[in-house]
């Protein structure tokens, strides 16, 4: 078993609130950064290095959040090493030690945030970072969401405001979730405001952008339709818990001058390097590909197929597209499922999973337009019309990944369904035909069908462009029930976490539990039991 481990620093946010301890950690971060105070200073570096720390954060320690949970639970990518000889987060036991993480990568990236906050105080004195800190802002909604989707209840608003004792409150999912909302529609007011100057005005912010945004490379206009796009993700995630809010947000988003990313020239992708899934699939041989995911694409005979997966190895499979069911016996692991198909991801703009351009996906016009489609069924203003959303949903999915060439003849299919899973190894792990395990949508748009189906076909073909993008398939999945998923067969959660209900949330830790962010005060915000049965605020279906 191996896992990566990127050296960060996590710090108290009490200290770095302080002036000795901002001094401290920003001489740290300079020595072992940058190597003396003249580069430090010089170009405005110690903002936009520990900005670019912010966005490479979101993949630190990848293996062991979110691939060995969220990208599992979402039926995307699935596992042949038996960690911890089979008992583990896939056999929904609990694995302390690896969602610690979640919470960690947070405090890292706040903390970064923290960093270029007092450096910008302390070191450019009157330099307008406006729209920097616009982008730093909407970084840090992106991390705390990821947060809450997984535990629940999240420390946000009040992350650098301990309470006299020192203990840190979090706030309920869905006051963070307005809180999301509220600053993303502030970070588009900002965005805004300096996309409109002149040339001549506010260039050490322009230039600071530029040097320090991974994604858009300083370009303003886009941050805004990011931001504008994740404020209708969100609202769309509250549509069963808060219909009359998700209604209000969306169709803000909508009406919103900032607009939306429906082309994928406008695809939101972190420039990470070597993207640390190239070595936990490649040369670990720990992640392999989901078997929901390869039954729903080769049932439907998805162009998009070798883009996402290569084919097997194994002899009794080999040259076919086979994923690996999630929480069964894997027998002898690797020796027995190890040569079944692995994850790729060759899109049209390059190899997310590269270990020298890799990129991190965030946000794509595929999830726009599918979010789009959603809201048209529920009556939200400015939406658009459903089969015309949804359509070009899947027709930006298949441009992402340089298959839209096929994607007339794959809209017009109407028969095609989920294909059987059929395990060579284990005739027990078969899902066979009949089986409720089995979703029968199909592809084409119906305008006959019921609204729920109508529903599924759309949120089946929003996890599919989704891909890689395990965190945010999995939140879908859950609030939906959509796509369709296999259930596992080794529950090893000792009754805490239903076979039939699945997977609802990952527990609070050890670390969490004896630190001083507010535990007592979150469990009393869950409204339940701090186990994976039990169901996050947004999870009202």
């Amino acid at each position: 078993m191996k896992f990566i481990t990127i050296k960060t620093w996590v710090f108290g946010a009490a200290v770095l609130l302080t002036a000795s301890g901002c001094t401290s950690e920003l001489d740290r971060y300079n020595q072992e950064k940058l190597g003396g105070p003249e580069n430090f200073y010089a170009d405005f570096i110690a903002v936009v290095n520990p900005m670019k720390s912010m966005q490479r954060g979101l993949q630190s320690d990848y293996q062991l959040y979110p691939n060995l949970s969220a990208d599992m639970f979402s039926g995307m990518f699935s596992t042949a090493t038996q960690f911890n000889g089979g008992k583990n987060n896939m056999t929904y036991y609990m694995m302390d030690g690896w969602n610690n993480r979640i919470i960690a990568r947070q405090q890292d990236i706040f903390n970064y945030s923290i960093i270029i906050d007092n450096a910008a105080k302390n070191n450019y004195p009157g330099i307008d970072f406006t729209a920097t800190f616009a982008v730093k802002k909407i970084l840090k909604v992106i991390t705390a969401a990821r947060v809450s989707d997984n535990h629940g209840p999240v420390v946000y608003s009040k992350y650098e405001t301990p309470n006299a004792n020192g203990v840190t409150d979090f706030d309920s999912q869905q006051d963070a979730y307005n809180y999301f909302i509220n600053d993303l529609t502030s970070a588009i007011s900002d965005l805004e405001k300096i996309k409109n100057t002149s040339s001549t005005q506010n260039v050490e912010d322009k230039s600071t952008l530029q040097k320090a945004d991974l994604v858009y490379q300083g370009n303003i206009a886009q941050w805004e339709k990011l931001a504008n796009s994740l404020k209708l993700r969100f609202a769309m995630r509250m549509s069963y818990a808060d219909p009359a809010k998700s209604k209000q947000y969306a169709e803000e988003a909508f009406a919103s001058p900032a607009g939306l990313i429906t082309d994928n020239a406008d695809n939101a992708l972190i420039s990470v390097g070597q993207s640390e899934l190239s070595f936990i699939i490649y040369s670990w041989g720990d992640c392999l590909i989901g078997a929901p995911l390869m039954a729903y694409m080769n049932g439907y005979n998805d162009p998009r197929l070798p883009a996402y997966a290569i084919p097997a190895t194994d002899g009794s499979v080999q040259g076919k597209y086979i994923g690996i069911r999630q929480g069964i016996d894997l027998l002898n692991g690797k020796t027995t499922y190890g040569g079944f198909s692995q994850p790729q991801a060759k899109s049209a703009n390059g190899d997310y999973f590269s270990a020298t351009d890799g990129k991190l996906k965030l946000f794509t016009a595929a999830e726009a337009w599918f979010l789009k489609a959603e809201a048209s069924l529920r009556g939200y203003a400015g939406a658009g019309d459903a089969e015309t959303n949804y359509v070009t949903g899947v027709q930006q999915s298949f441009g992402e990944w340089g298959k839209s060439a096929n994607v007339a003849t794959y809209l017009a299919n109407t028969t095609a369904t989920e294909a059987p899973y059929v395990d060579p190894k284990n005739a027990a792990n078969n899902i066979n035909t009949g089986d409720t395990q089995l979703s029968t949508v199909t592809i084409a748009w119906n305008n006959a069908d019921s609204t729920e189906r109508k529903l599924e076909r759309i949120i089946t073909q929003k996890w599919l462009a989704l891909y890689p993008n395990g965190p945010e398939a999995w939140a879908e999945q859950r609030r939906t029930g959509y796509p369709i998923l296999f259930k596992i067969r080794q529950n090893d959660s000792g009754g805490l976490i239903s076979t039939d209900a699945m997977i609802r949330r990952i527990p609070f830790t050890t670390d969490t539990k004896n630190s001083l962010f507010n535990y007592s005060q979150a469990l009393q915000y869950l409204g339940g039991a701090d186990t994976g049965g039990t169901k996050l605020w947004w999870d009202k279906k």
